[in-house]
């Protein structure tokens, strides 16, 4: 943030937050943070105020709802305390609300009580003199008023009297009244609306939205964000057009003299490719053999995994000459196991990110698409997060490799998600029946990027790794899986295969 925008913004503090709404609040407005009970409008809302602190700004906390205690309580629940920079002022003393003499109350709506209620917070703020206040919730003001007229005008009398003081307001309303009221959001000067989603397996899924923002340019749309120790985290909707850099195009090469031949010399920096073939053809396989080649370059390499446990994963793949432990404790290496039903897709992306743009991670692998799916049932969106994904990672000149689990072994097969459009190189694996033998066959479908083999060559995984023949002649129809012999000369395909 410029000097000039923090003279005219208050920053919330909440990671994410303030680059969505480019820079924070607006000094000496009204704002409304609204949602259901739990969706974390306390935590952000306690993180402004804490931020206020550090930028030398004192800040008020009314609560109309909870009590002191209990905000200290949630503030020390995320490492946090409530100092002197911040006063949490309670409207109605516990003892008073308990007073079983004291037929009138917070608890009885009426307009004596309404209009104590305004001049008590009136008179907070003038002991106080804050920058930044929080008044927590708008369901008691609302109850009070008991019309939505003398609700509005209780709302406007409150911006209104804050606007003359020049202080940041941020409203808390929990959406717990019948009516779905929406006197706040024209008043306000800007509106985020907090949802959380609850699917049918997995943890709970939170978003938010910037409803309204006066004057401000902000990132629309839902952006996903969690709440754990340490407060709220946001993950800014990812948009690809703002992260194209500069970079020269070289050939990614596998190592593999057979495989690079196939792909006309290699796969280009800064493009994605997507592996698709059945269980067990060894997508992964092909995925590696590129991630260890660029790690021998001297490149750094990301790998995401959705469907394996690691500890399996590194004793198999170390059989086969893929040393990824010891990669990993070099710092070259960075895997992660991906649990696809704790895990936003928004959340995902931002990981990646974090290896690309921070950790310099140039080869990128998400290992599969099938377990990305499943934390996003949503396909059409799913395609979406996909090719806002891919089209950042081209852009940083990342090289990205995605594998896909294609139902059925052989025959006809579909794609759980049809995402070959997007990617710059497709690679189809097959098992095929010969002779009485299950076998295994590799093809280009297609390249972006220059010229491929348009042949199908097979292959063969060992203890040894990954090899690759020479192009199968006399067989026809060898990717539908039964193939045909039309070249008695070449009854046997041994010989096309390196052993």
């Amino acid at each position: 943030m410029s000097a000039e925008d923090k003279q005219v913004m208050a920053r919330t503090g909440v990671p994410g937050l303030d680059d969505i709404l480019s820079g924070g609040l607006s000094k000496g407005h009204v704002f409304l943070l609204e949602g259901s009970p739990g969706t974390g409008k306390t935590t952000i809302a306690l993180r402004f105020l804490l931020a206020g602190g550090e930028d030398g700004d004192k800040g008020l906390y009314i609560t109309l709802s909870e009590t002191e205690r209990e905000l200290r309580e949630s503030a020390a629940s995320h490492g946090w305390t409530i100092g002197e920079s911040v006063e949490v002022f309670e409207l109605v003393p516990p003892e008073v609300a308990l007073d079983s003499d004291r037929e009138q109350s917070l608890l009885y709506s009426s307009d004596l009580e309404l209009g104590e209620a305004t001049r008590t917070i009136f008179e907070a703020f003038e002991r106080v003199r804050p920058a930044r206040v929080v008044l927590d919730s708008l369901s008691e003001i609302r109850l009070l008023a008991q019309s939505s007229l003398r609700y509005r005008r209780q709302i406007l009398s409150l911006k209104h009297y804050f606007a003359q003081q020049g202080a940041t307001v941020l409203l808390l309303d929990d959406l717990t009244s019948e009516s779905m009221d929406k006197t706040v959001h024209s008043v306000a000067h800007g509106v985020i609306k907090l949802e959380e989603l609850a699917p049918a397996y997995g943890a709970e899924r939170r978003r938010l939205r910037v409803m309204k923002y006066r004057g401000r340019a902000f990132r629309g749309g839902y952006h996903d964000f969690t709440i754990r120790n340490g407060g709220v985290s946001v993950f800014p909707r990812l948009v690809a057009a703002e992260h194209r850099t500069g970079f020269t195009r070289t050939r990614m090469t596998s190592d593999i003299a057979e495989l690079d031949a196939l792909l006309g010399g290699g796969i280009e920096q800064g493009s994605s490719t997507l592996i698709l073939g059945p269980a067990g053809t060894g997508k992964s396989t092909f995925t590696f053999q590129f991630i260890s080649a660029a790690i021998a370059r001297g490149e750094k390499a990301a790998m995401f995994i959705f469907d394996e446990e690691l500890g399996l994963l590194f004793d198999r793949t170390k059989a086969m000459g893929f040393d990824f432990q010891a990669m990993q404790k070099e710092g070259l290496l960075h895997i992660e196991q991906v649990d696809a039903a704790e895990l936003s897709p928004g959340e995902f992306a931002h990981r990646v990110r974090q290896r690309v743009d921070e950790g310099g991670m140039k080869t990128v692998l998400i290992d599969s698409l099938n377990g990305y799916q499943a934390s996003m049932p949503e396909e059409n969106a799913l395609v979406l997060h996909i090719h806002e994904l891919l089209q950042y990672l081209n852009r940083r000149g990342a090289t990205t490799f995605l594998t896909v689990a294609q139902h059925g072994l052989v025959g006809d097969m579909k794609a759980p998600v049809d995402i070959t459009y997007l990617a710059d190189t497709v690679i189809l694996l097959r098992y095929f029946e010969a002779l009485g033998t299950v076998r295994r066959a590799v093809s280009v479908i297609k390249k972006r990027a220059g010229f491929h083999e348009d042949t199908i060559r097979e292959y063969r995984i060992a203890e040894n790794g990954l090899t690759l023949g020479q192009p199968i002649r006399g067989f026809q129809g060898v990717l539908r899986g039964v193939p045909t012999l039309i070249e008695q000369a070449n009854a046997g395909v041994a010989n096309t295969t390196t052993d």
